[in-house]
């Protein structure tokens, strides 16, 4: 496959940030690639438009398929695997928040559970498990409120967005207004 400038700085980009978002550079390159590209493309395709080992290909798309941002496609006539990216960008989006708290969130909430059972034995250790529990409760309500708006279908939750931008430009115009009196 053949890049475009404008295709292999999204690559390149999405490799940078991979170390942000807790995936490697060949992982966020891999993703990248798959996500613009028109067609399923199978691991030697992959490996040799981004210059890659097959080995490293391989491990990059285990971790896409654990992530559920990569899809097995099988072509009739052709043994080869193939691989491609959800297409619904609403479904990567709700992908993605289910995986990163199944992975960050859920651990965490489990953790200041367990700390909170804890008997505190000093005062240092009740004031800690105080804020704890202060923590537990806002990531709780956090948690609450991303369920409810994981249920909302794509047109509802882009017009729940769309309402939040422009409470926030009404907000800005409000303080700007404010300032000058």
């Amino acid at each position: 496959m053949e890049l475009t400038p404008l295709t292999e700085r999204f690559i390149l980009h999405f490799g940078e940030m991979g170390s942000r978002w807790g995936i490697n550079r060949t992982v966020g390159q891999i993703y990248a690639l798959l996500f613009v590209s028109p067609r399923p493309l199978n691991a030697d395709e992959i490996a040799e438009t981004l210059g890659f080992s097959r080995s490293n290909v391989s491990m990059g798309m285990k971790e896409l398929m654990s992530w559920r941002l990569a899809r097995l496609i099988h072509q009739s006539g052709d043994r080869r695997d193939y691989f491609e990216a959800p297409k619904d960008i609403w479904e990567i989006f709700r992908t993605l928040a289910e995986e990163k708290r199944k992975r960050e969130i859920e651990p965490t909430l489990s953790m200041l559970r367990d700390a909170m059972l804890e008997v505190p034995q000093t005062e240092a250790e009740r004031h800690a498990q105080d804020r704890m529990r202060e923590m537990h409760e806002l990531i709780e309500m956090a948690t609450v409120w991303f369920d409810e708006v994981q249920r909302l279908s794509p047109e509802t939750l882009e017009s729940l967005m769309r309402l939040g931008a422009k409470v926030q430009k009404v907000l800005s115009l409000t303080e700007r207004l404010r300032g000058k009196e």
